[in-house]
């Protein structure tokens, strides 16, 4: 959930405790495909937006949604 404006594909990896630290994204999308709104993606500080769609190989999908709390 993006409580700012936006959020970083690095920052949503951890919050879908994909990784445990927001260090470990450059590693892991090195190594794992990523797609972002399906157009391949490995930069670690690619800007999220919601409605943003991250699809991660063998893992799933994960919706960018708006924290309205």
């Amino acid at each position: 959930m993006i409580k700012e404006e936006y959020m970083t594909l690095g920052q949503a990896l951890k919050e879908a405790a994909v990784i445990e630290s927001g260090g470990a994204a450059k590693f892991f999308l090195a190594e794992v495909p990523v797609w972002v709104n399906e157009k391949e993606e490995n930069r670690r500080g690619r800007k999220l937006y919601p409605g943003d769609q991250v699809t991660i190989e063998n893992i799933g999908t994960v919706l960018i949604a708006r924290d309205e709390t």
